[in-house]
């Protein structure tokens, strides 16, 4: 089984296990409203506009307990906030005025065969099944794929988005080096694409990153890397007319696009240099079809509008990654008061363009 990443032998979805520890900054806030208190935070102000959060991060209890009773990780390893409950997300979202998630799974570990594999995503389908029902309308999820092994992949798209009624999959930008958009993923990406299937990414550590380092000393790697990661998959993905080939899927980049709405003209000036070459109506073509969610904080949007349209862009938190204040005192706050957005823009941002793209949220 070819290693998923940078990271020999591991298998990563969501925020890799090298990262998450520097990925827990800030957590204070966090761990504080998982203990329940019950002061009002300032996200308050945010509750008038119900969202739907896309990009919500989720650690199965029932995976964890099962990757350390068959030694595949060191509960330590984990941040704390991995180990947040839906009690706490519950009053997150409600104290961000957030009425529905649509649950990210990320299941670090070193698979020892193809079987365990399924054994982990299996427990992690069920364990969102039993979050979603047990708070009906708060909740949905995407099925986790691991492209570098496709049997695996091909069973967890059957079973998650056939029988179990998971409203997309989600993938990493790259696995061991080799991004999306790459011909090996084509198999797997015309079933997706019978399915019409939301296509969620997320970046990882940059092929070649020393495990659990950061590529420059001092700087987390989710500061620069993770945003080039999505940009080469991105890149790729045009370079490979992905969505031609593959016309039904709706591929949804996180953290608005990484670096690809800033050197979009430059792709189009310079694309021809790459291999294939990129033609600059493909780079146009691409980027308005693309979806983009607003975890971050986000830059302000002017640059982002130039190159997309605002019915693509959709509201993410990329929480307990991020820490609740992050969310509430940085990112909504700035996002409310972009001056490139339209109240009607954000209304579609916040609501309206994820319920377009998944119409089954209507029924979560």
């Amino acid at each position: 089984m070819t290693d998923s990443a940078s990271t020999p032998g591991v298998r990563l979805l969501g925020t890799p296990a090298n990262a998450l520890r520097v990925a827990a900054v800030g957590t204070s806030e966090v761990i504080r409203v998982a203990r329940g208190s019950s002061a009002p935070g300032p996200a308050a102000a945010h509750a008038v506009q119900p969202k739907i959060d896309m990009h919500h991060h989720f650690c199965a209890p029932q995976w964890r307990e099962w990757a350390v009773h068959h030694g595949l990780i060191k509960e330590e390893q984990l941040p704390p906030w991995t180990r947040l409950d839906t009690a706490a997300a519950v009053r997150f979202m409600d104290d961000a005025g957030i009425t529905t998630a649509v649950l990210k799974p990320m299941l670090p570990a070193r698979y020892r065969s193809s079987a365990q594999l399924r054994e982990a995503v299996n427990i992690t389908l069920q364990s969102m099944i039993e979050v979603a029902q047990s708070h009906p309308g708060r909740f949905t999820y995407y099925v986790p794929l691991f492209l570098d092994d496709p049997e695996a992949s091909s069973w967890a798209v059957r079973r998650g988005l056939g029988q179990l009624g998971a409203v997309g999959v989600n993938v990493t930008a790259n696995y061991g080096g080799v991004y999306l958009g790459d011909p090996a993923y084509d198999r797997l990406f015309h079933e997706l694409n019978e399915f019409s299937a939301v296509v969620d990414t997320h970046p990882h550590n940059l092929p070649g990153c020393p495990p659990g380092a950061s590529t420059v000393p001092g700087i987390p790697n989710f500061m620069c890397d993770f945003l080039l990661d999505t940009t080469r998959a991105a890149v790729n993905m045009i370079s490979r007319r992905t969505l031609d080939r593959f016309p039904n899927l709706s591929v949804v980049l996180p953290h608005a696009g990484g670096f690809l709405p800033y050197i979009a003209s430059r792709l189009q000036a310079l694309g021809r240099f790459c291999d294939p070459p990129v033609e600059p109506a493909a780079v146009r073509d691409h980027l308005s079809r693309f979806y983009y969610d607003t975890a971050g904080p986000m830059a302000p949007a002017a640059t982002l509008l130039e190159h997309v349209p605002a019915d693509h862009i959709l509201f993410g938190t990329d929480w307990p990654a991020a820490p609740a204040d992050t969310v509430t005192d940085l990112a909504l706050p700035a996002l409310e008061a972009d001056p490139a957005f339209t109240p009607q823009q954000l209304q579609g941002i916040y609501h309206d363009n994820a319920m377009r793209l998944i119409p089954q949220l209507a029924t979560a």
